[in-house]
């Protein structure tokens, strides 16, 4: 069985069907045929006893152009092949049944405007899935649907180009095109796709700047500030981006130094601005020329006029009340600081701008003279002096002098004042700094000790030169000298040599310093040398002259360690004494006082006089006896002294006040009494007692001579008692 090939066309299984022979098949049915291979069963089946061939499904050749198969004839009942295996190729025919398709759609592109015609723009493609080598189904044409007559394609290649010439982007900007791509040539029966085109008109700078009005007024205030914005116009251009960039400026009239107009990169405006201060006064009315022009003009279209455009900008001035101005915006001024309160400076001088020439008052800004050093006339501007000047403490006065119009206050002119004040020679020379000077023991005769100099706070013109001296009483001294360095600078020198602490440790020079002003200034200053123990590269070790007397063998150290031991066994002996006398130490010195003023409450009837255990009695009895006065450690008895009343010359009554007024005495001191106002009881029975009856069973009588009004100019502390016993008693009991 040869090996074969047959076409079958891709739209149907209807086609011819190929077919498979062998020869040794004689029609009985003994033969049967097997197909293997790409497809087989799935796409190509095989009649087993025919040998024909079909297809299940229909065949698409854009999917696959191309089967190879396998066919073989068996023998039916030993099923053994009778023939070799036959291979053979099915090949799809192709038919037209792709339509053309735009891959890259939809398209967009930009032309500039007003190109010539035949301007390409883009080209579009298209694309045929079927067999390119095969009759006409793949071979396509372009045509243009929609976009005419703006625009045109090339049938072969797809190129779309510019119909017409002139085209505006300020009239029409973009335009949509149709094109359509057919097969087949184009003939009838093609199939076709189409895809849409979007062309963008870019631009050109084909339109010149055009001004809206060829004339503009603006009013302006004259106290309109430098580089104010005095007016914004504009000029239209149609077209746009870089083509619209403009150039501004000013090519005629009156305010070429007075205005500068410059240009709005965001908004494209010129902007017209003030360089110069304006003065109504002086001009009332300013005329402008402005030119408006494109930044880069196309050359090829300079054919349709000139690329700029002009207009007159009318700028008139407004009147405004203005504050008063100084002739010179500072006024420099110097005076010594040895001038008299009360002496003129200099003047500032200010006027009103204005018609109306209002005149000015002066005033100075105190918060520029704020130690009120200066004073000003109020009419002519004089500056005086008020205090005394001290160029040291403030070399140079910065003030503000204000001058406002009589007719409005508001209205102030700011001047400002400069005052140098000049130096007088009024400061003495001293030393630089606080030397601390030291001399060595071992120090040689003419040996440098100390080199000065000095300052002084005046300035004089040509600079210091001080003059340095030992004073009349120590030009002769015996142990230093002084040398002059003629550079404001002076040396002191050792003039013997020996010198020790222990005869004397510190030494005093004066120094006398004059300065060069007219008339000269001098001081005397004092310079502080200590000796001091030196090592042998001359370096000060000890300076104290204590240092001799330490005892030998014991360093500084081990001194200063023995006195901390001392001082601290000794502040621990304070302590502990302290404590032990402050440990139950009773706060009264009365060591035979054995009274018991205490209360004692029971419930058993008492023994009367005889009954002693709970009172000790003495205390009542012995009257007579002279108590000292007990005085409190912790506090200091607000009473020290009392005055005694005056009484009636009665016996019971001195007894009673006597025995009252040493209670109270004790009670005040008492380190046990409340701290507040109490009630103090004393009594016992009988007339028999030494101290005669306290009680008040007999005082209440009426026939009772005894007085006790006085026990209410005794205080709140024997105010019950005075309201028993007072004039009141009576009906008190009654």
């Amino acid at each position: 069985m040869p090996t074969a090939a047959w076409l079958a066309p891709d739209a149907a299984g209807k086609a011819a069907r190929p077919q498979l022979h062998s020869d040794v098949d004689k029609g009985d049915g003994s033969i049967k045929y097997i197909l293997s291979g790409e497809g087989a069963s799935s796409i190509f089946i095989i009649d087993e006893n025919t040998g024909d061939i079909h297809a299940t499904k229909r065949l698409d050749r854009e999917e696959q152009a191309y089967y190879t198969l396998r066919a073989q004839a068996l023998d039916r009942l030993t099923n053994k092949p009778v023939e070799p295996e036959s291979e053979f190729v099915i090949k799809i025919q192709d038919i037209n049944d792709n339509e053309p398709k735009f891959l890259d759609g939809p398209y967009t592109a930009g032309v500039p405007e007003m190109s010539p015609v035949g301007t390409s723009v883009v080209q579009v493609t298209a694309t045929d899935a079927d067999d390119p080598t095969y009759g006409n189904s793949a071979r396509v044409v372009y045509s243009i649907l929609q976009g005419q007559p703006y625009f045109s394609v090339e049938p072969k290649t797809g190129v779309i180009k510019t119909a017409l010439p002139n085209m505006d982007r300020e009239a029409k900007d973009q335009y949509l095109l149709v094109i359509q791509a057919k097969d087949m040539v184009g003939q009838n029966g093609g199939l076709s796709g189409t895809t849409s085109v979007t062309v963008t008109l870019t631009d050109v700078n084909d339109n010149p700047p055009r001004f809206p009005r060829r004339s503009y007024q603006y009013n302006v205030p004259e106290s309109l500030p430098v580089a104010s914005v005095v007016a914004r116009i504009k000029a239209a251009d149609a077209d746009i981006g870089a083509n619209a960039e403009m150039e501004y400026k000013i090519v005629d009239g009156d305010g070429l130094g007075i205005f500068k107009i410059s240009v709005d990169k965001d908004t494209q405006e010129g902007i017209i601005t003030i360089q110069k201060d304006l003065d109504f006064e002086a001009k009332t009315s300013y005329t402008l020329r402005i030119e408006a022009a494109n930044k880069d003009a196309d050359p090829r279209f300079l054919s349709l006029g000139p690329f700029s455009d002009t207009t007159t900008v009318k700028i008139i001035v407004e009147d405004v009340d203005e504050p008063p101005v100084f002739s010179s915006p500072l006024y420099p001024m110097e005076v010594s600081e040895a001038t008299q309160v009360g002496n003129i400076i200099g003047t500032v001088a200010a006027h009103d701008p204005d018609s109306s020439n209002s005149p000015v008052r002066y005033s100075i800004d105190r918060n520029t003279d704020l130690e009120r050093y200066f004073n000003i006339d109020a009419n002519s501007g004089v500056i005086t002096t008020a205090k005394s000047l001290d160029r040291e403490t403030n070399a140079v006065h910065n003030i503000t002098v204000l001058a406002m119009e009589s007719q409005n206050p508001s209205q102030v002119g700011r001047g400002y004042v400069a005052i140098t004040i000049l130096d007088i020679n009024d400061n003495a020379p001293e030393f630089a700094m606080d030397y601390e000077t030291t001399v060595c023991e071992n120090a040689q005769p003419g040996q440098v000790i100390q080199k000065i100099s000095a300052v002084d706070k005046d300035e004089p013109s040509n600079g210091h030169q001080f003059y340095f001296s030992l004073t009349t009483d120590a030009t002769n001294n015996h142990n230093f000298s002084l040398k002059d360095n003629k550079d404001n600078t002076a040396s002191i020198l050792t003039r013997r040599n020996g010198f020790r602490r222990q005869e004397q440790s510190v030494y005093y020079l004066p120094i006398f310093i004059v300065d060069s002003g007219s008339p000269s200034l001098s001081s005397t200053n004092t310079l502080t040398i200590r000796v001091c123990d030196c090592d042998a590269d001359g370096i000060a070790q000890t300076c104290n002259a204590e240092a001799y007397i330490l005892p030998a063998g014991l360093s500084t150290g081990a001194l200063i360690a023995i006195l901390a031991c001392v001082l601290t066994l000794l502040v621990l002996i304070l302590l502990i004494v302290t404590m032990r006398r402050r440990k139950k130490e009773p706060l009264i010195f009365d060591e035979e006082r054995d009274i018991r003023e205490n209360i004692v409450r029971y419930d058993d009837e008492g023994g009367g006089e005889e009954d002693t255990e709970a009172f000790d009695m003495a205390a009542l009895r012995n009257l007579n006896v002279i108590r000292d006065t007990k005085t409190r450690r912790d506090v200091t008895p607000e009473i020290q002294f009392l005055s005694r009343p005056t009484f009636k010359s009665i016996p019971d009554n001195v007894i009673f006040r006597e025995f009252i007024w040493e209670r109270l005495k004790e009670a005040d001191v008492d380190p046990c009494a409340p701290p507040y106002d109490s009630l103090q009881t004393y009594a016992f029975e009988g007339n028999g007692s030494v101290a005669e009856s306290l009680s008040s069973l007999d005082s209440i009588s009426s026939n009772s001579d005894q007085n006790y009004d006085y026990l209410s100019d005794w205080g709140p502390r024997f105010k019950r008692l005075a309201d028993m016993y007072g004039t009141g008693q009576e009906s008190l009991y009654s």
